[in-house]
């Protein structure tokens, strides 16, 4: 029988890597934080420049964030050290300040029993760094759509990452706002998909999917709420190239990182067609930008349940890619407006952690499987979770260096 799936694959997701430095009320000292050096040739004087607070200026966890040109957020744990290694090079995820602030007044409150964010007692943790004279701050976020909500009625949830994202945007003042993380692709890895009459190239393992549109696709603890199937666009922003090419050139350092394994039957009694050994699969790692490699403003899915690209759902129709939490930043964005304000820009960056997984392979509902055999025999999940706990880490340092060049 094939390993059992965690209780809830999302959290097992979230949660990967953690250790007991990640749960910590105070940043460690950098000196005591493992740290990687990925060694990427920067650009002369381009690389990403820390800014770490002078010795005794340690904000207090409730202060409002620092103002900056450029707000970065994320969310798991893998994604969280990619991003310090890319972004923040000698400071690890764990230096990085935590941020508390109306956690208890206003935030505790809207959270459900068992969640990330009550465990770790904060909203996020945060860093400032500068790419080419700009000022961000990159951001780990412990809040996540499908974690928080207290259920309100059926299919309707609080949710408080929306609040999140009014709150740190009222205090960085940002011109843009980027979500970065992994997601599960959509588009086949034979490029062999049409939407809405273009011809999209494959989106294979590692490749960086960028795009200024978001949809929620939400089913079960959102299914009733207003924005449940909602789109947002930000079409005040161009996708900046500029930097592409070297950024392609920093992707292709690590690229054996995602050479996939030789597949094959679990055992022996299977016909296998190729009867011996079959090779693996060394993908090539590149940017998926909207309006060039997909249609323009094709937006990223976000979900309130683990869901996945597959080679019969059809999902590269709908959307460039699922994950769950980036609509919510294309909602705050529409509420700022109408509240008559002006919202920042907003771009999603995201990378396939994960390839389009064979639709053929069993899950819940193939016909035949016992009940008492679904959840141990659900192998499109299964995949879905082995792909990102493999590559999780080495796939996120991709959407890191897109964050470098959309900056840059």
């Amino acid at each position: 029988m094939p390993p059992v799936l965690p209780p809830d694959p999302a959290r097992e997701i979230i949660d990967f890597g953690l250790t007991a430095d990640d749960l910590s009320p105070a940043p460690v000292q950098p000196a005591a934080a493992p740290l990687i050096d990925l060694g990427l040739p920067w650009p002369a004087g381009q690389a990403p420049q820390p800014q770490p607070w002078p010795d005794g200026e340690e904000p207090d966890p409730g202060d409002p964030l620092p103002r900056a040109d450029v707000l970065v957020i994320t969310w798991t744990v893998a994604e969280h050290e990619a991003l310090a290694d890319v972004l923040t090079p000698g400071f690890g995820r764990n230096t990085w300040s935590r941020y508390t602030r109306r956690f208890d007044t206003h935030y505790r409150p809207l959270i459900r029993n068992g969640a990330p964010a009550l465990r770790a007692g904060r909203l996020g943790s945060y860093f400032r760094t500068r790419i080419e004279g700009r000022l961000l701050v990159v951001f780990k976020s412990e809040l996540h759509l499908n974690q928080d909500g207290r259920r309100t009625g059926d299919g309707t949830a609080t949710l408080p990452v929306k609040d999140m994202f009014h709150q740190l945007i009222e205090e960085v003042q940002p011109e843009l706002v980027i979500t970065v993380g992994t997601a599960g692709a959509t588009f086949p890895p034979q490029g062999s998909s049409n939407v809405e009459g273009q011809a999209c190239p494959p989106h294979e393992l590692g490749d960086v999917i960028i795009t200024r549109g978001a949809k929620f696709r939400l089913q079960r603890e959102f299914a009733n709420e207003a924005f449940a199937r909602a789109s947002y666009r930000c079409i005040n922003f161009t996708i900046p190239t500029r930097r592409l090419d070297d950024a392609r050139t920093l992707l292709h350092v690590h690229a054996a990182k995602l050479v996939e394994p030789a597949f094959g039957p679990p055992h022996t009694k299977y016909d296998w067609p190729l009867g011996g050994p079959i090779a693996g699969f060394a993908n090539a790692p590149d940017f998926k930008i909207d309006g060039r490699d997909f249609p323009e403003f094709h937006p990223i899915l976000t979900t309130d349940f683990f869901e996945f690209g597959t080679s019969r759902n059809g999902l590269e129709r709908e959307g460039s890619g699922v994950e769950m939490g980036d609509a919510v930043l294309g909602l705050v964005a529409q509420e700022i407006n109408a509240a008559g304000g002006t919202p920042p820009k907003w771009l999603v960056v995201r990378n396939a952690s994960d390839p389009q997984i064979n639709g053929g392979l069993p899950n819940r509902e193939t016909p035949g499987i016992p009940p008492e055999l679904r959840r141990g025999l659900d192998m499109q999940a299964h995949w879905a979770v082995w792909y990102y706990e493999t590559y999780g880490y080495w796939t996120s340092v991709n959407s890191a260096i897109a964050v470098w060049a959309m900056v840059a």
